[in-house]
């Protein structure tokens, strides 16, 4: 880069907590979310994507000093730019075309009127540019994986092809709505062909789901089946017994206080059946344990209680020995569902062999991710019962069968009878009913997630448990099979199409947006873009095995439209990047693959990377390699390394967290965040080689003032760490090379430990600017936490600060009696303590007393204490609350103090906003009143 560029705020400092908070609510959100439009597995969360492009992309304050002169214009600039990022990120903002388009006015602003593309080479499910359309911006995107490609189409390709248009179907346009926006008349087209792909169903399939006879207890007459419970089964290996035994892992159907049904064995003979009741009738078993037994066995025979061990029953699955055995059934009752033995239930016996070649393929011996393969299920078609596989064959078929009918009603709306596909960029009747039937092969992605033989049952909800209920495909061993044409849990409407369509409807496609299948490391940019991308971390996920379970479904219908992403058996595995020993031939090979494989895709996104504008990389942290390595684990150095070698400087580092709703107040914080965004840029064409001294001399003098203004940006404590790796990394990676006394180049993982001691060091220093008292409190607590020590110590301790542990005592910090010196708990404190009281201030109290007021009388009460503290003591309290927070989690790991002083942290934000509405009056009256 030979020319100067402007900061972007990303670079600088941005609102993380409320960027936080929003990512950790948005996993509530369910109908309408665009991640309930298909799953994809370890998505972004869309207000984390759309904060990050907005910060990509807009000045930071700093850049403009013509505007901005001085230091409080430009704090006060951010501020304002932090008050749009907040209103972004707001779940129910997200269709708010005011604060879309407040936020689109400001990228314009910075990027000189023209809104740059935005590309993603590891687009997945879709979120990055679904959020950059969102924003206004040209949004591109690939992925090697047919499913993510068909996914990121349905979300950003397909939908501004049509946006704005009226539903086509018969009585669309005379249904009483308002008008239709962006993507909601073809969300109507696709709810009405839903429901037209029902009732064609209904009379094909319809007699495969008979309904039962409710006994008179129950007020008789018909019902409708929710649920049928099947326990798998196998032979006993006792040569004196070999009856079928069931595979059961809980009795339990219903722990719903007053709804209460359990399964009750009754052997007769060499036969089992269940009895269903209020009550569990076998003495000394517990119901919610089944018949399973410990980890080394995992079932004892039903008959003779002869324990099966986990090898054998893989060997008869593999050997196709593996049965199953109803056990009751679930039903629309008069006010509740009721539970009935299995006798109730008239399975039917003309069940269809269903012809579904698509479903023959082999899963990948992968033995992590797809492990029901050990026991026999070794296809998709293994993972449904004959019944599933009629039923969702023909709401298959039924999907292509609507394009026929919906290109008709096209025509008769009006449309072009051009006969130009989807793929081609058709907008006429054939395209247009080609894209209800994408939509319409989604909900029945989502039918077979929700019908599989892999589908469990939850006692204590009474409803079912998906397919993907984790990231992986395991072993079931009893399962439930629902009713799609029940009006309740799992039929055809509600746990699919209606999924669909909300989510749908809920697109707000402001822009041009592009999908291709392609491969990261080669692909072709259109042009140079802002790249913003969330790579495949290492092995956590097995992508391409685990999405062979929805390709299988979709081929057969979408490959007439899509002919190039489906004309292959399955979805590509060689060339995918992530770690696979079982595939790439060990542990070893398969991190050189990955790494050399990530180094080149970076590659590609540096040549391609907008010049003005950094890269926004996301790294998905794995919690156990964290536990053990912590900032400097070998995932993360070795990432680090691949992006630097790639060609660019990393100059921020910001850590997302996803996974914990609520305030960090009330959270264990210790562990590191979810995923943390690397912020680039390309290095200079000039940059030279400097020593590791003069790597360490130029840290020790950029990276304090960095570490001050993330402190200033109320960044937590827990956070601290993975932050300040971006400005340190932002020295180290800004040279050609840091050579070690050998004339080594320094490696990323000693780069990553120096910044952390420099870190260390830094809050160390912090101690030194407070008060004495404070200065003893500290280090004693260091030592010793709340428990006694002796007092010679405390007195040496004392003098070595000019201070006499009298002092400290008279402060109100310890208490010292019998020749023991302890510090005293935040609940022995005074509850009635006023600073303007106190003739013995200290920044320990005033800050031991924030935590006790915040967790005890919440945030208005604990912000009219920081009115009474002042501004400058405020600001001391806080680094004392960094400083403890350290101490707590490094050195003394007790994770529970070091909460409290996170928490204080994660809530200084709207601590000070709502200090600075309260007046003097007030916090004088609230004195007087406490007097």
């Amino acid at each position: 880069m030979t020319t100067p560029y402007k900061k972007k705020l990303i670079e600088v400092a941005i609102p993380l907590e409320a960027i936080n908070a929003a990512s950790a609510r948005e996993k509530s959100i369910r109908h309408g979310h665009p991640s309930t439009l298909h799953l994809w597995w370890a998505r972004r969360p869309l207000a984390a994507c759309r904060a990050v492009l907005f910060a990509q992309l807009v000045d930071d304050p700093s850049s403009h000093p013509e505007r901005f002169p001085t230091e409080e214009a430009v704090e006060a600039e951010r501020k304002r730019l932090f008050t749009i990022i907040e209103d972004l990120v707001k779940w129910e903002n997200s269709t708010n075309e005011e604060v879309l388009e407040r936020a689109r006015a400001e990228i314009r602003a910075s990027c000189d009127g023209e809104l740059p593309p935005v590309y993603d080479p590891f687009s997945g499910g879709g979120s990055i540019p679904l959020e950059a359309q969102r924003l206004g911006l040209p949004a591109y995107g690939s992925d090697l994986n047919p499913v993510a490609v068909m996914i990121g189409k349905a979300m950003i390709e397909i939908p501004p092809k049509f946006k704005d248009m009226e539903p086509i179907h018969p009585g669309g346009k005379n249904a009483g709505h308002g008008g239709y926006k962006n993507a909601q008349g073809l969300a109507e087209d696709v709810k009405y062909y839903g429901e037209w792909m029902r009732e064609k169903a209904w009379e094909r399939i319809g007699h495969l789901y008979p309904k039962v006879d409710l006994p008179n207890e129950f007020g008789g007459g018909k019902a409708n089946v929710i649920a049928w419970f099947w326990a798998r089964t196998v032979t006993c290996a006792n040569p004196g017994c070999r009856c079928q035994t069931p595979l059961l892992s809980s009795f339990v159907l219903s722990s719903k206080k007053g709804s209460e049904a359990y399964l009750t064995p009754i052997v007769e003979g060499q036969t089992i059946r269940f009895d269903v009741g209020p009550k569990f009738g076998l003495i000394g078993k517990k119901p919610e344990e089944g018949y399973k037994r410990g980890k080394s066995a995992i079932f004892e025979c039903a008959f003779c209680g002869t324990p099966t061990d986990r090898n054998y029953v893989a060997q008869e699955g593999l050997a196709g020995r593996i049965g199953a055995l109803q056990t009751a059934v679930a039903c629309e009752g008069k006010r509740s569902r009721v539970y009935l033995p299995a006798s109730s239930s008239l399975l039917p016996s003309d069940l269809p062999e269903t012809d579904l070649p698509a479903l023959e393929f082999e899963f990948q011996p992968n033995p992590r991710d797809v492990w029901c393969r050990n026991f026999g299920l070794t296809r998709p078609k293994d993972l449904f019962t004959k019944r599933q596989l009629a039923t969702l064959s023909t709401f298959q078929s039924l999907a292509v069968d609507a394009r026929e009918a919906a290109e008709k009603d096209a025509i008769s709306s009006g449309l072009t009878e051009d006969d130009v596909p989807l793929r081609d960029n058709g907008k006429g009747a054939r395209a247009y009913s080609e894209a209800i039937t994408v939509y319409l092969t989604f909900a029945v992605d989502r039918a077979a997630d929700a019908w599989s033989a892999q589908v469990t049952w939850r006692s204590s909800v009474q409803a079912s448990r998906s397919t993907f209920a984790r990231q992986a495909l395991p072993m079931t061993w009893d399962f439930v099979e629902l009713n799609p044409f029940s009006n309740s849990n799992g039929n055809w409407t509600d746990a699919s199409v209606d999924w669909v369509y909300k989510s749908l409807g809920a697109f707000v496609p402001d822009a041009i947006g592009e999908i291709q299948q392609a491969d990261a490391q080669t692909v072709e940019y259109p042009t140079k873009c802002v790249i913003s991308s969330d790579p495949p971390y290492y092995d956590n996920i097995g992508y391409a095995d685990l999405a062979d379970f929805f390709f299988a479904w979709m081929k057969p219908a979408l490959r007439g439209i899509y002919p190039d992403i489906f004309g292959i058996l399955a979805t590509p595995k060689s060339e995918e990047l992530v770690a696979a020993p079982y595939r790439q031939g060990g542990a070893a090979a398969a991190e050189d693959f990955f790494l050399s494989g990530m180094k080149q895709a970076i590659q590609n996104m540096e040549a391609n990377a907008h010049e003005a504008i950094p890269a926004t990389i996301y790294y998905a942290f794995k919690q156990s390699e964290v536990e053990k390595e912590g900032i400097s684990s070998t995932g993360w150095a070795t990432f680090i390394q691949a992006v630097v070698e790639a060609g660019f400087s990393v100059v921020g580092t910001w850590p997302m967290r996803t996974e914990k709703p609520g305030r960090m107040v009330s959270v264990g914080t210790n562990a590191l965040a979810n995923s943390v965004v690397l912020v680039c840029r390309k290095k200079e064409v000039t940059a030279d080689s400097v020593t590791r001294a003069e790597f360490i001399r130029t840290l020790k003098r950029e990276l304090p003032p960095a570490i001050a203004e993330l402190q200033a940006a109320n960044v937590s404590p827990a956070d601290m760490p993975q932050s300040a790796i971006g400005p340190g990394m932002g020295v180290f990676s800004r040279y050609k090379a840091v050579l070690e006394a050998d004339d080594s180049p320094m490696t990323v993982k000693t780069a990553l430990q120096l910044i952390n001691a420099e870190l260390d060091e830094f809050l160390n220093d912090l101690h030194g600017e407070f008060d004495a008292d404070t200065r003893f409190a500290a280090t004693w607590f260091e030592q010793h936490g709340t428990d006694k020590g002796d007092y010679g110590a405390a007195d040496n301790l004392a003098r070595a600060r000019g201070i006499s542990v009298e002092s400290v005592k008279h402060a109100g910090i310890v208490d010292s009696s019998a020749g023991k010196v302890r510090i005293l708990k935040r609940a022995e404190l005074d509850p009635e303590w006023d600073p303007a009281e106190d003739d013995h201030l200290t920044i320990w109290e005033s800050c031991q007393h924030l935590i006790r007021v915040l967790e005890n009388d919440g945030e208005y009460a604990a912000a009219l204490l920081l009115k009474k503290l002042g501004p400058d003591r405020a600001e001391m309290v806080k680094d004392l609350a960094y400083y403890l927070y350290d101490v707590c989690s490094n050195k003394r790991k007790d994770a529970k103090e070091a909460t409290s002083y996170n928490g204080l942290i994660a809530v200084w934000t709207d601590l000070t906003r709502l200090a600075a509405t309260i007046r003097i009056e007030d916090v004088n009256r609230q004195s007087a009143m406490d007097i």
